[in-house]
């Protein structure tokens, strides 16, 4: 889509400095690469050069910048929030096609199954017996939605996910490619020399405006429900355990493992590799960084770092330390020889 300088700040809530208002913008793309025609964002003062080097149209900033030698061709669109703003551009320069509602011809659709106005449904995918789906969601081809699953208003199940039995999902949803809802919980009893099975009888029940990427994977719960909370935003290749309750909000990065049976509270981040032990809970608010091994309760609005997690500062300092390890050794080795050769005069006397 494209539209005029002018009409584009309007849209977004900017005001224009400099440039031409009549310029006509076609598309969005990030400060190092924006060209003729293009709009783009200014975020951190660590990206002035390439605003002052720029052949892109116009590009939002903050109402505090200041800056000398724009190019004359470039517009400034001032605004409180240049990166919502921009997230707005995107929007309206590239909207998404919807496909046209309806079943396709090579789509197994069960007679039981109640579908929403507007609903688009794809080649080959598969809406099992008594399933529920809301008005105006998309089943791309491919994805299975199994028996008493429950959709909500304008979900989107990308190609090859997986929804098993009895899975609840509110409005707005989207889960990508790959994904498996649903799946067994990873449950067993160590009896006569096997490991027996327990029974994962349980659901998930994901709320409104939720995302769940690609491969990413949420178990039932064994007897009650594994959560995912409003607005939550789980990354590919997450592995949710059975029993968790993930609050609203949370954010869970690329292979993110947590165990059976954890509470996520509300605002939490888990960020990539991060791996949770069953039975914890992460406070509201709290950040476990990267590749962190937690075995013990998160204290609200703390931040956790290393394996076993601990107090990110207490963590930097102890990582600080070990890198000064080999010289504290070499150190070490010369005061036990400065000892043994101080004995030997000792001994001698």
């Amino acid at each position: 889509m494209s539209i005029s300088l002018a009409e584009l700040a309007t849209q977004c809530g900017a005001l224009i400095q400099g440039g031409n208002p009549q310029t006509v913008i076609h598309s969005a793309a990030d400060i190092t690469s924006a060209k003729t025609g293009q709009v783009t964002q200014l975020t951190h003062s660590r990206y002035n050069q390439y605003l002052l080097q720029s052949t892109a149209s116009a590009c939002f900033v903050g109402p505090s910048s200041a800056f000398d030698g724009v190019p004359e061709h470039l517009a400034l669109l001032i605004c409180t929030d240049p990166e919502m703003a921009f997230i707005k551009a995107v929007n309206l320069l590239h909207t998404q096609a919807r496909p046209v509602p309806g079943i396709a011809r090579q789509a197994a659709v069960a007679q039981s199954a109640v579908l929403g106005e507007g609903v688009f449904v794809g080649p080959f995918a598969v809406i099992a017996e008594h399933a529920d789906i809301g008005e105006g969601c998309q089943i791309f081809p491919g994805a299975y939605i199994g028996q008493h699953v429950t959709l909500g208003k304008n979900c989107k199940i990308y190609p090859y996910a997986v929804v098993y039995d009895k899975t609840v999902i509110g409005d707005n949803v989207t889960i990508h490619s790959g994904a498996v809802i649903g799946a067994d919980g990873f449950g067993y009893k160590y009896r006569d020399s096997q490991h027996v099975k327990v029974p994962q009888i349980g659901n998930v029940v994901i709320e409104d405006n939720v995302e769940i990427g690609a491969n990413t994977c949420i178990d039932r719960g064994a007897l009650g429900s594994t959560r995912i909370g409003l607005g939550s935003k789980l990354d590919n290749l997450v592995q949710i355990g059975h029993n968790n309750q993930i609050g609203r909000h949370v954010i869970l990065c690329g292979q993110v493992g947590v165990s059976g049976s954890c509470t996520i509270q509300d605002y939490a981040i888990l960020a990539g590799s991060a791996g949770i032990a069953d039975h914890v809970t992460i406070g509201k608010g709290a950040v476990v960084m990267a590749r962190a091994g937690v075995a013990a309760d998160v204290e609200p609005g703390s931040q956790v770092f290393g394996s076993p997690a601990k107090a990110k500062r207490t963590a930097y300092k102890e990582q600080a330390a070990l890198a000064k390890l080999p010289e504290m050794l070499k150190t070490v080795k010369q005061l036990q020889e400065e000892v043994r050769r101080l004995s030997k005069i000792i001994e001698t006397d």
